[in-house]
């Protein structure tokens, strides 16, 4: 199986907006940075079938692909309740990742957008996604890195203020409500990879730190999206353009910024099973 990879898709070359379905269907910071890794699916090939592992509520899949992905497997059922009325999958799993009910070999490609960070037990996962995936197919995933926690600006302003203990917490804090169990270089996610049958074919680093600000500073102007949700069961109650139009006039520009930033937050892997 030959891989389909070409370098990640810019802003201003890209077929389609991103941002604003986005940004108009969930709080900004969430959506303003998966907005940025959609593009990213544009060059790259998946052929069918395809797994989606921790496919959550399938709002993502929804508005990044063309067609319908085969299955998404997700260990709970709120979420995978709302992925079946978002139309992204042709069938859903409640398990979790180390047990996927399919045979060895059966997916020709996996994706999974910023799920990994989650688990707490990474090898048991990466060893079933490569059991499930025939040989030469693709693992496409994207998780923060090793850069994500030194890019919090808050956590910055207190280092300067010669606060480092503060600053730590602060880190901690973030790392926290975040629920991020890992924040790996390349270096630790190639020696994982090999060692469950892959080989990293590519990867970048996105999301430069002024962007990543924006992301840090929207969990807390986005409180009020949260109460939205839990009130009425809409993140955004008027997704208009003239509601939202400071959010896309402070998202807009970093959106279009250069997909590839050597000082970003997350990283964006291409692996193939050996």
């Amino acid at each position: 199986m030959t891989l389909h990879i070409h370098t990640p898709v810019e802003a201003n070359k890209s077929s389609q907006d991103y941002l604003w379905p986005q940004i108009s269907s969930l709080p900004y910071f969430r959506g303003f940075l998966r907005a940025v890794e959609a593009r990213f699916y544009e060059n790259i090939d998946l052929p069918s079938p395809t797994l989606d592992l921790g496919c959550g509520d399938g709002h993502f899949a929804s508005l990044t692909f063309t067609r319908k992905l085969e299955v998404g497997i997700d260990p709970w059922e709120g979420p995978l309740q709302q992925a079946k009325q978002s139309g992204a999958y042709m069938t859903l799993v409640k398990e979790s990742g180390d047990h996927i009910p399919y045979a060895d070999g059966y997916f020709a490609s996996v994706i999974s957008n910023s799920v990994l960070e989650h688990i707490p037990e990474l090898d048991p996962v990466i060893h079933e996604v490569s059991r499930v995936l025939r040989s030469g197919g693709p693992f496409v995933f994207c998780v923060p890195n090793h850069q994500f926690l030194d890019n919090l600006s808050i956590a910055n302003s207190l280092d300067k203020l010669e606060l480092k203990k503060l600053a730590d917490q602060y880190r901690r804090f973030f790392n926290r409500i975040s629920r991020h169990h890992h924040c790996n270089d390349p270096e630790t996610w190639k020696k994982r990879l090999e060692e469950n049958g892959f080989e990293l074919v590519d990867w970048w680093h996105y999301f430069s730190p002024s962007a990543f600000h924006v992301l840090e500073w929207g969990h807390y102007f986005g409180l009020p999206s949260l109460l939205s949700k839990k009130l009425f069961g809409r993140w955004i109650l008027a997704p208009y353009r003239w509601n939202l139009f400071l959010v896309e006039m402070i998202t807009r520009p970093h959106y279009d910024e250069r997909s590839i930033q050597p000082a970003g937050s997350y990283t964006f892997y291409i692996a193939r099973k050996k």
